[in-house]
């Protein structure tokens, strides 16, 4: 799936170029005054039956137009590719939503395997490699895409939410791709520093269930 967005009248279409390998430890750091493009690294997973694969990933961050120093924007773009070389040929069934609990990711097993992929955001929280080990503890809970391709975040300090950009499910081996272009998330109420990092995730459903998670490198948004 290609989601496009230009962001408001900027008239800018960015376009990325990562480096080879995923810096999980990374924090890049917007300006608060003016637009800012974000940079960030390719990254790769390979796991049980399956290879994750992100590239191009950027984000251009500034000021909500409120204007009150609570708020920000970030539009983010990246491709996602999931080479998925082992599973079940699953029937799709009813959808039940992820269940949010620490460490699901937001995916959800509904009858097929999934590529899943969105943004962890965070308000006063550093997304590091610490919180997602004991799964990005705090207020968690999610968000989704409306039809314009944005989401709308209310963030408190020390909350954390996942925000769904897209999934795609995964019914036979072959190779899946998501690319996301110029995504808008908004963050409301955060008056302390924001911080977001992607994550896509590939579940394999079956007698040898997996699930295969990329993240990639954290970025300030404000």
């Amino acid at each position: 799936m290609r989601i496009n967005r230009i962001p408001g009248s900027r008239g800018l279409r960015a376009v990325g170029t990562g480096v080879a390998v995923l810096a999980l430890g990374a924090l890049v750091a917007g300006t608060a005054g003016a637009d800012a493009f974000v940079p960030l690294p390719d990254g790769e997973k390979v796991g049980p039956g399956a290879k994750v694969t992100r590239t191009g990933e950027h984000a251009v961050v500034s000021p909500s137009l409120a204007a009150n120093g609570a708020g920000r924007v970030a539009w983010v773009s990246a491709n996602v590719t999931a080479d998925v070389t082992a599973t079940p040929e699953g029937e799709v069934g009813p959808y039940n939503g992820p269940n949010n609990n620490p460490g699901t990711n937001n995916s959800s097993t509904h009858g097929t395997s999934q590529l899943n992929t969105g943004y962890i955001v965070g308000c006063q929280v550093a997304i590091g490699d610490d919180a997602i080990s004991a799964g990005v503890s705090g207020g968690i809970s999610t968000g989704g895409l409306s039809a314009g391709g944005s989401v709308g975040l209310e963030l408190g300090p020390g909350e954390v939410k996942f925000v769904q950009i897209d999934k795609k499910d995964i019914t036979k081996p072959g190779v899946y791709a998501i690319e996301y272009q110029d995504v808008e998330i908004q963050v409301q109420g955060c008056a302390g520093y924001a911080q977001a990092r992607s994550y896509s995730v590939v579940e394999i459903i079956g007698d040898h269930y997996s699930k295969t998670t990329l993240y990639g490198a954290p970025f300030s948004i404000g």
